[in-house]
């Protein structure tokens, strides 16, 4: 009998997908299903620009290590957005614009 992907499950292995997998994925995704339509992308991924980064998400995204994404923030390169605990949460925007300079 096969088994039957549900919503959840594809949600499941999308959060553990690394940072830059998720992109390609969601990428192949947009090509494959949405060729024919006329959304912008804002209207795709705008809800992106409000999400927040982990420190290891955002390591992957910048593609360095855990430790270049300390120093980085110890050089006030640029700040977390906010910290859970012990957990610096990094805005996308943040990181998207330091990722392009």
């Amino acid at each position: 009998m096969a088994q039957v992907m549900t919503a959840e499950k594809i949600l499941m292995e999308l959060e553990s997908m690394p940072v830059l997998e998720r992109d390609r994925f969601f990428s192949m995704l947009g090509r494959c299903f949405f060729k024919n339509e006329n959304f912008t992308h804002a209207q795709v991924f705008g809800e992106l620009a409000y999400t927040e980064f982990s420190s290891q998400e955002a390591a992957e995204y910048l593609e360095v290590s855990i430790a270049t994404l300390r120093r980085y923030v110890q050089k006030g390169k640029f700040k977390p957005s906010r910290i859970v605990g012990r957990n610096q949460m990094f805005a996308t925007q943040i990181l998207k614009n330091f990722k392009r300079s």
